[in-house]
């Protein structure tokens, strides 16, 4: 059996939502792909009985993620998040440095496009999909990037993100490049040894940050937040301290 506290951490419960910040690499909910891999939904089950889904991320981001508790605090979230009433926050750290500050992306986006069930463009038969982009700075061969996707396709910002040169570090889908984020690469005056160091991060560097709903029963507005795992806040303090950049600075 897993230990819960390293699936999953609780940010909010009552008796109608509940809200999670999950570890990467966890399913939210079944997958056709991959039957038997660990689900948070039957984890979070067992301490807080049934739970229904409202809305997705995928398995390898970290972060946010809500359940209803009964079927009316389902329906009243699922058709927020279908009229795009929620407003969603994620933070990724990228390769590459964009020359933009704002970006707007709104590309049609077709999933399980190709063999191997990516989500892809496709400017004809694609799903209408929105998402803005924040530049917070360049940090050696990395930038720090916030995306706001105002529709939920599969792996949306992962794809708007590869359509305009960017891929997200330790992306297994659509990177390419698989390379750990170390220290010794960008601290200047590294002097650990190269055989026994540790990566500070080794999966998708994307977060679901922030996400911002009305109550189900109250129609009280609510804003959630969800702190860096481990890894990701590692990652944030050494980038900070090196090149001055960090996502979290108001």
């Amino acid at each position: 059996m897993a230990n819960k506290n390293f699936d999953y951490s609780t940010i909010y419960s009552d008796e109608d939502i509940i809200v999670l910040n999950k570890r990467s690499g966890i399913l939210i909910a079944a997958d056709r792909y991959n039957p038997d891999a660990p689900r948070l939904d039957l984890l979070a089950q067992e301490e807080f009985g049934k739970l229904y889904a409202v809305h997705r991320i995928d398995k390898d981001t970290s972060g946010i993620i809500i359940y209803a508790r009964n079927l009316q605090a389902q329906r009243n979230l699922s058709m927020q998040f279908e009229n795009r009433q929620v407003n969603k926050t994620y933070h990724a750290l990228v390769y590459g440095h964009p020359l933009w500050e704002d970006l707007h992306v709104d590309l049609k986006l077709k999933p399980d496009g190709d063999n191997r069930h990516r989500t892809v463009v496709d400017k004809k038969f694609g799903k209408p999909s929105i998402t803005d982009f924040h530049n917070f700075g360049s940090c050696g061969p990395y930038s720090w990037i916030e995306a706001k996707p105002k529709t939920g396709r599969t792996h949306q910002i992962r794809v708007h993100l590869a359509a305009n040169g960017l891929s997200i570090v330790c992306d297994p889908l659509y990177s390419g490049n698989q390379k750990p984020l170390r220290l010794s690469e960008i601290k200047k005056k590294w002097n650990g040894d190269e055989d026994e160091e540790r990566p500070l991060l080794s999966r998708l560097a994307l977060h679901a940050y922030k996400i911002e709903i009305s109550h189900p029963k109250s129609g009280e507005k609510m804003i959630f937040t969800a702190p860096y795992p481990k890894d990701m806040e590692a990652s944030r303090k050494q980038i900070a301290k090196i090149f001055d950049v960090d996502p979290l600075k108001e």
